[in-house]
Formats: C-alpha cells, sequence, structure tokens
C-alpha cells in the first residue's frame, strides 16, 4: 500500500521525508512496529507516542504522525496533525479500505441502557434476515466469532479492523456501543454512522 492513499482524506504538512513511498503495517503500538510500518504517535494519559519515535524509527518505522517535532533519520518521514487520534482514525479507515461502506452502521450512545439496546437492536435485525456485527462493553461478534472486549468502544483501528472482518464474514449491518469517551478521542471518527441512538442524558454522561 502506498502512503499517499492513506492520506487521502486528511489534513496534514510533511515536516520531512517521501510522501509518495510503500509502507507495510499501520501501528500506534511501537512493540508492533515492523519494517516500513507507519507509526502513529498518541499522547496518552500515561506514555507520550512522541517518545517512542527514535526507536520505532530503528525498528524500521518508514513513516512517522506526529503531532510535534521529533528527531528521527532523515529518511523516515514525519508527517504532523493537529490531532493524532484524528488522524489515527481517518488512516485506519483508509488502511482497512472504509468497511464502513459496504456496512449499515448503528451507533448507541447515551449514559446508560447501551448495552441492552445493542442487543435488542442485533437480535430484531438477525431475526429479519440481516447477518449483524456488534461492538459492546461485553464483546465484539464476527460472524460466529466472539471476541471478550477491553473497552466498551475500542480504540479506531480495532474498530475499522473490526467492520473489515464482519464484512469479510459477510454482515450486512453492525451494532456498537459509543461511549462519551469514543466521541472525545476520536474512536468511532473516519466513517459516519447510517443510524443513531440516543438512550438517555444523566448528568454523569460526558466522563472527564
Amino acid at each position: 500500500m502506498r502512503l499517499s492513499q492513506l492520506l487521502l482524506d486528511m489534513d496534514y504538512t510533511v515536516l520531512q521525508g517521501e510522501q509518495d513511498r510503500e509502507i507495510s503495517t499501520l501501528v500506534y503500538d511501537s512493540r508492533k512496529v515492523e519494517q516500513d510500518s507507519v507509526f502513529v504517535c498518541i499522547s496518552g494519559a500515561v506514555r507520550d507516542g512522541h517518545d517512542f519515535a527514535p526507536e520505532v524509527a530503528a525498528k524500521g518505522a518508514a513513516v512517522l504522525i506526529v503531532e510535534k517535532a521529533v528527531t528521527v533519520p532523515d529518511e523516515v518521514t514525519v508527517i504532523r496533525v493537529a490531532d493524532s487520534r484524528l488522524a489515527l482514525a481517518q488512516l485506519s479507515a483508509a488502511y482497512f479500505d472504509h468497511p464502513a461502506k459496504e456496512l449499515t452502521t448503528i451507533g448507541i450512545t447515551g449514559t446508560k441502557g447501551k448495552t441492552t439496546a445493542t442487543y435488542m437492536v442485533r437480535s430484531i435485525l438477525e431475526a429479519s434476515g440481516f447477518k449483524t456485527g456488534l461492538i459492546g462493553t461485553i464483546e465484539t461478534i464476527i460472524g460466529d466469532t466472539v471476541i471478550p472486549s477491553v473497552n466498551t468502544t475500542p480504540e479506531s483501528y480495532v474498530v475499522q479492523e473490526s467492520f473489515r472482518k464482519m464484512v469479510d464474514a459477510g454482515c450486512k449491518c453492525v451494532v456498537m456501543e459509543v461511549s462519551s469517551q469514543a466521541l472525545m478521542l476520536h474512536r468511532v471518527s473516519g466513517f459516519v454512522f447510517d443510524y443513531g441512538i440516543f438512550t438517555n442524558l444523566e448528568p454523569d454522561h460526558i466522563g472527564p
């Protein structure tokens, strides 16, 4: 895959290096970097991905997506964006060839009732003959595969990866829980839901 293909829907500035180059994988975990990977530097609550720039460059990363300047060899392409989490969502959608376009996507948000509502909607769709994937607090369901969940709404890369697997498994729809944190952290950016369901609003709806 060419880097230029991943960047089509993004606003960015090339700080150094070649923009049109071949890349292998897209990662945001420094431990998963391979030769010619694109590494997205995310500033987290505990660790800052920018601190790992020299390490991932030494491992063979070809491209770094950053919010601030980093020091790496000249042959590494460095691209600055305003928000690396938003960039990860946009890059992930492109990396998996925009699978949401091949699904009817239903997002359910609200303070309470998201989990129950997702299972109800999935049950209705399945009973109506529509094979439906699910992403939520308890599990992710992709065809006959069930994966225990870590977060209510996973990172944007995992969302797009799951969408692609659902398409490959023959799913026509996906229903997913969307937490307030997920909205703030751009975990469901990079695509637009076909349908949105809002369950209710309580004072604790928006988290820290």
